[in-house]
């Protein structure tokens, strides 16, 4: 079959060619953004899910539906050795140069320019090609108090968003990096713009502790935002993500080759992508067999130990990478903590500072109190294939 018609692109935050099994998601942000820009209430969304479920993709589904309903938009990646106020910046600055556009919210700009050069300043935050030509307002977003300052820029974005009639959407992918005190400034600041009744949204995704990070930083979190989880996809919607992509372009599939690709895959959307991109290639003539999806798991499972799971493991030092070794020698997830401390040989408060680290770079986390499982699907089938090599 021609490679170049090929509809499947694996990729971290691809659009599918089928976005299948998220229209409950899609539909409340659209309709919570269609009532901000009214300024009525409804909750913003933090997308919880594993690696590799769509929670990027998504979120850039949502940043789309956002500007089709009149919001200027800020796309942030939460990396681990940045801060949020030193990422906002640039975001926030350029809404603010949109906004200084439109007549009826010239005057409320420019004070959230002001807001935003105070801010700057006292977060020390390096502008870069990015300068702002209004002069600071003292006692304006420049208190110091990381919660006090992003409350009154947040608010004063809002306010100059109202006049001009627009919504303003920040959104941020990779929430479980940001710090505790960023984190609760930011919850601390969206809960002041509802109750001002401005049309500010916050969409963010990231690893299923979230949730728990976000009620511990501010116990109205859950007033605040929906978790909705993005998990592996029914047998229906995996069969829908492959099939409809393969019809649309002139060719088929058979049902068997589609009950083989839910059993390697299990419906994680980001292996349903490798293994119809692998299936497509490998298939000479239309339609794709059984055969077919047999032999293109030799290479997907090879692309996928070559990238998707050997950069997550690579990040690991030897120690952590003992302790991850351990829970796959247990089988399938979740794991106790004293089960991998007993498979270690080792007092499970020793192992605690590991458990942490491998934690906080977001390779495995606690559904439960005393629990620990991958983040990453499958993660513990790659790790017994290399252990057998």
């Amino acid at each position: 079959m021609d490679a170049i018609s090929n509809p499947f692109a694996p990729g971290a935050g691809s659009q599918p060619p089928e976005l299948a099994g998220r229209s409950v998601v899609l539909e409340a942000a659209g309709i919570a953004l269609q009532r901000a820009i009214k300024c009525r209430h409804d909750k913003s969304q933090i997308l919880l899910g594993l690696r590799g479920t769509g929670k990027t993709v998504l979120l850039n589904k949502i940043e789309d539906l956002a500007e089709t309903c009149g919001h200027l938009t800020s796309f942030v990646e939460a990396p681990e050795d940045d801060s949020l106020p030193q990422l906002l910046y640039p975001k926030i600055h350029q809404v603010l140069k949109k906004l200084s556009s439109i007549e009826a919210a010239k005057s409320l700009t420019h004070t959230a320019l002001s807001a935003l050069r105070g801010f700057a300043s006292v977060f020390k935050i390096e502008y870069g090609d990015v300068s702002i030509a209004v002069d600071a307002e003292p006692g304006l977003a420049d208190s110091g108090n990381l919660e006090m300052d992003v409350t009154e820029l947040f608010v004063r974005v809002g306010e100059a968003s109202k006049a001009a009639k627009k919504g303003w959407t920040l959104l941020i992918d990779e929430v479980q990096y940001i710090k505790k005190e960023e984190l609760s400034a930011t919850i601390v600041a969206l809960h002041r713009t509802t109750q001002k009744g401005l049309p500010v949204k916050f969409f963010g995704a990231g690893l299923p502790q979230i949730a728990a990070l976000t009620g511990n930083a501010k116990s109205y979190a859950e007033r605040l935002f929906d978790f909705p989880p993005i998990g592996a996809l029914s047998k229906d919607e995996s069969y829908a993500a492959l099939r409809e992509p393969i019809n649309a372009e002139g060719e088929s599939i058979d049902s068997d080759a589609l009950d083989e690709v839910y059993s390697q895959t299990q419906g994680y959307p980001y292996f349903l992508q490798e293994w119809g991109y692998q299936a497509w290639n490998t298939t000479e003539k239309s339609p794709i067999k059984r055969k077919d999806i047999v032999r293109a798991t030799e290479r997907a499972i090879q692309r996928l130990d070559d990238g998707f799971f050997r950069v997550r493991l690579d990040r690991l030092t030897p120690k952590e990478k003992e302790y991850v070794a351990a829970m796959a020698d247990l089988g399938t997830g979740p794991y106790r903590s004293s089960d991998v401390a007993d498979q270690l040989g080792q007092d499970v408060q020793s192992l605690g500072p590991c458990r942490a680290q491998i934690i906080r770079k977001g390779m495995i986390y606690s559904p439960a109190h005393g629990d620990i499982a991958f983040t990453v699907p499958l993660f513990e089938d790659f790790l017994q294939r290399i252990a057998a090599t």
